[in-house]
């Protein structure tokens, strides 16, 4: 049986919030080298400056220039005031994605989809509190139907409606976090690792990333440029991966190997799965 190359998902190690209302942060993050960025509406700014955030997210999206970044926006939650004006200006200015706060369940979801239109931009769901866990599996279980493409841990958030304390080594979080990761590979999602607030401890970010990339996290969510690169190095796939997935491929392309389920490769037996996940590195780096 012929094995198809996976649709791979976009590249996403990096991904750098930004506040919405800080105009020589949008401009810089043109030729920064991370892998989206996301406008923050929310958190980053204040209450009275709102309204002229959203408009400078309206011409940032319409003025575009952000290159192969993806180009994300974080609305405020649904229960704010903020939260319909939003998305209303987003169904008519659309970026990549649309970034939902506190998401608990599709209820949320669903509304969001209806404002920004079926074919609107696609929405990712931060998933920071004790009853988004939860919900978890109908979330994606609804991924495709909704245009959900990514979760992003909030870990922030999360820690707090937890009441854990997380520590260096975020052990409290793990549980949540390899929930989220499991729901993004069960609907077909990125999944993002959450923020680390030090941005000054380069030793302590390279670990959060390590941690983060063998707990299968597509990419994390940065707050700060001089994160960038910990990030992609982290996340994205080295050399010696992507040279392995090139022998995989080439090896499982040899007329011999054909109509195969597993072959012979330097003393290993490498099967049909290995392929899979050999095309998916080399789509994501190509």
């Amino acid at each position: 049986m012929k094995m198809m190359t996976p649709s791979p998902m976009p590249r996403c190690r990096s991904s750098l919030f930004l506040p919405a209302s800080n105009a020589r942060a949008i401009v810089k993050a043109r030729g920064l080298p991370c892998d989206a960025v996301i406008l923050d509406l929310e958190d980053a700014v204040a209450p009275d400056a709102k309204v002229t955030a959203r408009e400078a997210v309206r011409a940032a999206v319409c003025d575009d220039g952000f290159g192969d970044r993806l180009l994300v926006v974080r609305v405020n939650g649904a229960d704010t005031d903020w939260a319909a004006d939003d998305l209303a200006m987003l169904a008519t200015a659309p970026p990549d994605a649309v970034l939902l706060p506190k998401v608990d369940g599709t209820p949320t979801l669903r509304a969001a989809r209806t404002v920004l239109g079926e074919n609107g931009p696609a929405l990712w769901a931060m998933i920071e509190t004790a009853r988004g866990i939860v919900a978890l599996p109908e979330i994606a279980a609804t991924a495709a139907e909704l245009r959900l493409t990514a979760l992003v841990a909030g870990t922030n958030d999360l820690a707090l409606d937890l009441r854990c304390r997380p520590g260096s080594d975020r052990a409290p979080l793990l549980p949540a976090l390899g929930a989220i990761v499991t729901a993004a590979r069960a609907g077909g999602m990125l999944a993002l690792d959450g923020v680390l607030n030090v941005f000054d401890d380069p030793a302590r970010l390279a670990a959060e990333c390590g941690q983060g990339s063998d707990w299968g996290f597509d990419g994390k969510s940065l707050i700060h440029p001089s994160q960038i690169d910990a990030a992609n190095a982290a996340f994205g796939p080295g050399e010696a991966e992507i040279a392995r997935a090139r022998a995989i491929v080439t090896a499982f392309a040899a007329p011999d190997a054909q109509g195969r389920g597993a072959i012979s490769l330097n003393g290993e037996m490498v099967e049909r799965l290995h392929l899979a996940e050999a095309q998916r590195v080399l789509a994501i780096v190509q």
